[in-house]
């Protein structure tokens, strides 16, 4: 089963387990995540072996700023209801996918699994980072009280087809290729982009996100708590700078200094990624120059 099969990781994660010839997916409609009984009903009907929890509701800055309300009820509340459900059907493994958000502001890099709750978090994010790490503690407390195998992973920021490509509600990569492309179909010298465009950030293509999921879905031996990421982060600035490359902009990049940053850098440490023997297959660049082919094709 697979909770937030909409996002770009759902999706990549439905073609993949078709493609490895698993039978029978199953989806559940995300309108009915925060109602109990609706998820206890699905659950019981559907009885699901495996469950991949991806995100209810996410976004970048300005999503978080706006709606810090929706994102933690709406997160926290289908956590609440799916990982209760999992345990009272019998589920045979649960996947979590948390996010780098939940590590706090001012982390020691790269950052750690065991850092998390170390510190304060960033506030942009913290609504959504605190569903998240209520969401990790709830698997490993099943976990410990009920005999429960319920994995988290704490992903890189991902990116890929079928992405949201909304100003208001999208994450750095989609909204940086709306604005560029937008500027230089419409003609415009310079392309405004929030914060100084010094934060570091690290992503992951979605392929290599749900190649990395299966793979620790499948592995009992997989810590119970492990990060996903490249082990590479660029700044605001190169990320710009490049997609301005592969858009073909001509015009400039001015940073809005007086947007917040968020976070300075959120590299993650993938030790215990490396030792599972997984490693991530799309470049930066080639993920990049893909996901602007398949904008251009769905979504300009």
């Amino acid at each position: 089963m697979i909770i937030g099969w909409k996002s770009p990781v759902g999706q990549r994660l439905a073609e993949r387990l078709k493609a490895d010839d698993f039978k029978r997916i199953i989806t559940m409609p995300e309108g009915g995540l925060s109602r109990q009984s609706a998820v206890e009903r699905f659950f019981k009907s559907k009885r699901p072996r495996y469950v991949f929890f991806m995100d209810v509701r996410s976004g970048g800055i300005a999503a978080n700023s706006a709606y810090p309300a929706e994102f933690i009820y709406d997160n926290l509340s289908a956590e609440l209801n799916v990982i209760h459900a999992s345990y009272k059907t019998g589920v045979k493994r649960l996947l979590f996918m948390a996010s780098s958000c939940s590590y706090p502001k001012a982390c020691l890099q790269p950052m750690r699994e065991e850092y998390i709750l170390s510190g304060p978090l960033e506030p942009t994010s913290a609504a959504f980072a605190i569903a998240k790490i209520a969401g990790m503690k709830m698997c490993q407390y099943y976990n410990r009280q009920y005999g429960t195998s319920f994995v988290c992973v704490i992903p890189a920021t991902a990116y890929g087809p079928g992405d949201d490509f909304d100003i208001g509600t999208s994450h750095v990569i989609p909204a940086l290729i709306h604005k560029i492309h937008s500027a230089k179909t419409g003609g415009r010298s310079s392309v405004t982009i929030w914060g100084t465009g010094s934060p570091r950030r690290e992503f992951i293509h979605a392929d290599d996100l749900a190649d990395a999921a299966i793979k620790i879905m499948l592995d009992k031996k997989a810590p119970p708590v492990i990060n996903i990421g490249t082990g590479h982060d660029v700044s605001i600035k190169e990320l710009a700078l490049l997609l301005k490359d592969i858009t073909g902009f001509r015009g400039k990049l001015k940073f809005d200094r007086a947007k917040p940053d968020g976070a300075y850098r959120k590299l993650l440490d993938i030790s215990k990624l490396k030792s599972t023997g997984w490693m991530p297959r799309v470049d930066l660049r080639t993920g990049l120059e893909d996901l602007y082919k398949w904008y251009l094709k769905h979504a300009a």
